[in-house]
C-alpha cells in the first residue's frame, strides 16, 4: 500500500440501505459464479482518537438470490448459513489503514454461523465530500475466504467430476456512508 493518508473523518457514519450493498459470489459447477445479497444490512463507521472502526451485520433471512425457491432454501438451512441458529453475518475491524490516493487495507473479524475468524479487505475509500443530499463516504471492500472455516462443508461431485460448489467465497462491500444526526435528546 502507498503512504497512509492523513484520517479524514470525524463522529459516526452510517451506511445508507439504498445504494450500499453486502454480495458474495462462489464458483459453481466450475463454469460460472453464483452471486446473493443480503439487502437487510447495515454498517457503521466510527472516527475516534483509537483510529477508524468499521463494523456491520446482515440479516441472513434477507438472502437474495437468482433461483430464489429451492436454491434460497437451501441456503438457509444446516448445511449453509442455518438461518434460524444464525440470524445474522457480522464483522467489526480491527485495524483500517488508509492510503493516499484512495486504496485501503482493512484487517477484522468475520462471524458466521457463530463463528469469528480474522479476515483481510482491501478496497477503496473516498469522501468526505458534499454532495446534493449531504455529507457522504464511501467505502468499496473485497476480502475472500475458505467457507469451509465457517462450517459450510456442504458439497457434490459434478458428473464428470469436480465439486458442485467452490470452496472459496468472495464478499463485495459497497457503503455509502452519512454522517449519524445528533441526538435529539443530547
Amino acid at each position: 500500500m502507498s503512504e497512509l493518508a492523513t484520517q479524514p473523518f470525524t463522529g459516526t457514519y452510517r451506511a445508507s440501505p439504498v445504494p450500499s450493498t453486502f454480495a458474495f459470489k462462489i464458483r459453481h459447477s466450475g463454469a460460472f459464479w453464483f452471486r446473493g445479497v443480503m439487502p437487510e444490512a447495515q454498517a457503521t463507521l466510527r472516527a475516534g482518537d483509537d483510529g477508524l472502526v468499521l463494523e456491520g451485520a446482515a440479516k441472513v433471512e434477507s438472502i437474495s438470490v437468482f433461483d430464489p425457491a429451492e436454491l434460497r432454501a437451501h441456503l438457509l438451512a444446516p448445511d449453509f448459513f442455518e438461518a434460524e441458529r444464525h440470524p445474522e453475518v457480522s464483522f467489526r475491524s480491527t485495524d483500517l489503514r488508509l492510503a493516499e490516493g484512495g486504496c485501503l487495507d482493512l484487517d477484522g473479524e468475520l462471524t458466521i454461523k457463530g463463528t469469528t475468524r480474522p479476515i483481510k479487505a482491501t478496497g477503496h475509500w473516498s469522501g468526505p465530500r458534499q454532495a446534493a443530499f449531504g455529507e457522504i463516504v464511501g467505502l468499496s471492500l473485497r476480502a475472500s475466504f475458505d467457507r469451509r472455516e465457517f462450517g459450510f462443508d456442504w458439497q457434490a461431485e459434478m458428473p464428470d467430476g469436480g465439486d458442485a460448489v467452490g470452496w472459496e467465497v468472495e464478499l463485495e462491500v459497497d457503503l455509502l456512508l452519512m454522517p449519524e444526526a445528533p441526538d435529539a435528546d443530547a
